[in-house]
């Protein structure tokens, strides 16, 4: 008789699963993460000076960040310049196209965006890091002919916006899964937070995948929203004594939530419907008590976005919260057209934006608490179409904050010459050394979950390096990151 290992939240999990039934209904409720999950295990209760918070940032499309993280090294750039050819920035411009890191690693330099100087000081300066050639990954691919053996698992739909988007959000590509990182984190860590009705995770852009877990939905608020504004759309301006109107409006909603349906759909929403009610109460209290910062934010949406955030870290205390996870998105980054014209307008305003962020965050004595990153669908081909760059998978991102050891490139930047033994194709889409498993593991043990939780919180994690959920030690080259001072 063969023995299926099986730890203590799959365990529950499936026995609960099993009590319901396995239906289309059930399946439903599960994808709108209404349901509560029995086997997210509680954690202690944090103390109230123990705050953490992390903020996503989806650079939604594809982000070419070969054009954002650029090698200066002699004989690397000579690569890099054959390779990229009309896309490929000059290093000798007046105006320069490149500023320089301080960084040397062994001989090997490198350089940001023209248009990121602060950037490039919150990198000079200890405050940022790059996570180089990561990606989405099931198990680990060792170069070109391991990709072509046909023996790998490789994730569903590679090069598809529509999954690799999600896939960055789940880090489950072998499947189209409903539940994110973000999620699963805050079903494990949920309880440390001391008011209920307010969500660990915060939305400035809306319904999004990786904050979506089995228990733990996120609360969607926007760049504009204040103590005012919270909840419920009110009635037209142009209503008589809007004041009694609305809270007749309120005492409506109230009765109906209230009700008991016999039907479990409907009891879900109606609790969920009252949960908001009771949420946006809390929420319009907290950002009350807001006071003004003086960090000064640029006007477009994604300084306007890190704005709001720091505004609702700063009260904190006000929804209870411990632990927060913040989710922005900054679009239009497909640039299968224009690609230089775009990254020169749109890279200064996520460079600036970082940097405000920074600054608001020092003012709020909250800097060292939290942890900032990107991430994107993926990064794109090396050569150009003619105009622009497409579809391609490994590339950089950033990571800044105080707990984190900047001014460092953490992974392994890839050769960019196309006879590269990670080069995928004749328009150079380079395969990824390092797995979003493993920057998402050490991002969760920061934050405060165990290394039991790993298995929950990353299902594939196992395959890249060993924790104590793990039933085998994986491949002895895969080791953590250690981006974490």
């Amino acid at each position: 008789m063969s023995h299926r290992h099986i730890n203590r939240r799959k365990f529950l999990g499936e026995a609960s699963c099993a009590a319901v039934g396995t239906t289309a209904f059930l399946s439903s409720v599960l994808n709108l993460g209404m349901i509560n999950t029995i086997s997210a295990r509680p954690h202690i209760v944090g103390a109230n000076n123990d705050y953490k918070a992390m903020v996503c940032i989806l650079l939604a499309g594809g982000a070419d960040t070969y054009n954002v993280l650029v090698p200066t090294e002699t004989s690397e750039y000579a690569e890099y310049v054959a390779t990229r050819g009309a896309l490929a920035l000059s290093n000798n411009s007046n105006p320069p196209q490149l500023l320089d890191l301080d960084y040397n690693d062994n001989g090997r330099e490198f350089a940001v965006h023209a248009g990121m100087p602060e950037v490039r000081d919150l990198f000079d300066d200890g405050d940022l890091a790059f996570l180089s050639n990561i990606g989405t990954l099931i198990e680990p691919i060792a170069d070109a002919a391991d990709y072509n053996s046909g023996t790998k698992n490789i994730p569903l739909g590679l090069y598809s916006h529509s999954d690799q988007i999600m896939q960055w959000q789940t880090s489950v590509p072998q499947s189209r899964s409903a539940v994110g990182v973000g999620g699963r984190m805050a079903d494990i860590l949920n309880s440390m937070n001391s008011i209920d009705d307010i969500s660990m995770n915060i939305s400035l852009a809306g319904k999004n995948r990786f904050q979506s877990g089995n228990d733990v939905i996120e609360y969607s608020i926007d760049n504009q929203t204040t103590g005012s504004t919270v909840g419920f759309d009110g009635f037209p301006t142009w209503w008589n004594n809007h004041g009694h109107l609305s809270a007749q409006r309120d005492s409506a909603q109230m009765n109906m939530v209230e009700q008991s349906y016999a039907n479990l759909f409907q009891e879900t929403f109606g609790n969920l419907g009252q949960q908001n009610i009771e949420s946006n109460k809390i929420f319009k209290t907290a950002l009350d008590n807001v006071i003004p910062l003086t960090t000064n934010f640029s006007t477009n949406n994604i300084s306007q976005d890190l704005k709001k955030i720091a505004e609702v870290m700063s009260v904190k205390s006000h929804l209870g919260a411990c632990r927060q996870i913040f989710f922005v998105t900054f679009g239009g980054w497909d640039h299968h057209d224009d690609v230089l014209a775009s990254q020169n307008a749109m890279l200064p305003m996520l460079s600036s934006a970082l940097q405000e962020f920074k600054d608001a965050l020092v003012e709020k004595n909250l800097y060292d608490d939290v942890v900032t990153f990107t991430i994107s669908d993926f990064a794109r081909t090396l050569t150009s179409n003619g105009n622009g760059s497409d579809h391609a998978w490994g590339g950089n991102q950033m990571i800044m904050g105080g707990p984190i050891a900047g001014q460092n490139i953490y992974g392994n930047y890839p050769s960019l010459s196309l006879n590269s033994n990670l080069n995928l194709s004749d328009r150079g889409r380079i395969l990824p050394t390092t797995s979003v498993d493993e920057f998402y593991a050490e991002l969760a043990l920061w934050f405060g979950a165990s290394p039991n939780d790993l298995d929950y919180i990353l299902p594939n994690l196992c395959n890249f390096y060993s924790t104590s959920g793990c039933p085998s030690n994986p491949p002895s080259n895969y080791m953590p990151i250690g981006m974490f001072s």
